[in-house]
C-alpha cells in the first residue's frame, strides 16, 4: 500500500538506437520505516548521554565536579551530534544516519536534496510541532495519499523510498528459506 509521487519529468534517454521518454516515480516511505530511521536518530544521541553519564558516575564520589564536567560534554557532543546529522547531513544528501540504514531519503516535494534550512526546519522545528499536537503530526503521514506528515508540510519535503522507472514495478523482495 504506498503511494506514488511523481517526481518531475527527464529529459529524453538514449537507448542503443531508439530515444524512449522514461519518467522516474518516487515511492513514498512506508510509515514503518520512518519510524524505524528516527528511531535509530535517537538511539545514536541517547547513547552518547548515556555513556557521557556512565563516565560521571564512574568519577562519582569525591571527584563531583569532575562527574558535572563528563555529564556538561555529553549534553554538548549529544547536541552538536543532533545538529550534524538531523541539520547538515540530511540537509545535504537527504539522509540522516536512521534514514541511510533504512533506505529512505528526504527530497523537496519538487525532487532534490532538501539544503541545509529546510532540514533543520523540518528536524528543530517541525518535529517539535509534530509533537505538540499529542503525535497526530506524525501520523498525518499514515492518513493522507501523499505520505507526508506535519513537520514535511511545514518544511516542503516528502520521504521517499526509490525510484523506479515509469512503468515498472518496485523490485520485490524474495525471502530465501
Amino acid at each position: 500500500m504506498t503511494a506514488n509521487i511523481d517526481a518531475p519529468r527527464l529529459p529524453a534517454m538514449t537507448t542503443g538506437h531508439r530515444h524512449e521518454s522514461h519518467r522516474r516515480v518516487r515511492y513514498r516511505a512506508p510509515f514503518a520505516l520512518r519510524c524505524g530511521a528516527l528511531l535509530i536518530d535517537y538511539i545514536l544521541l541517547v547513547l552518547i548521554l548515556v555513556f557521557s553519564t556512565m563516565i560521571a558516575r564512574l568519577m562519582g564520589g569525591g571527584a563531583r565536579m569532575a562527574g558535572g564536567t563528563a555529564e556538561k560534554v555529553g549534553i554538548i557532543l549529544a547536541l552538536v551530534a543532533a545538529l550534524l546529522d538531523l541539520g547538515i547531513l540530511a540537509g545535504l544528501t537527504g539522509k540522516s544516519i536512521g534514514k541511510f540504514t533504512t533506505g529512505l531519503r528526504i527530497e523537496r516535494t519538487g525532487g532534490g536534496p532538501p539544503g541545509i534550512p529546510r532540514a533543520v526546519l523540518r528536524h528543530f522545528i517541525g518535529y517539535p510541532l509534530s509533537l505538540l499536537t499529542f503525535g497526530l503530526g506524525f501520523l498525518m503521514a499514515t492518513i493522507g495519499n501523499s505520505g507526508r506528515a506535519l513537520h514535511d508540510i511545514i518544511s516542503g519535503t516528502v520521504v521517499v523510498r526509490r525510484y523506479v522507472a515509469h512503468g515498472t514495478a518496485p523490485a520485490k523482495t524474495t525471502r530465501a528459506s
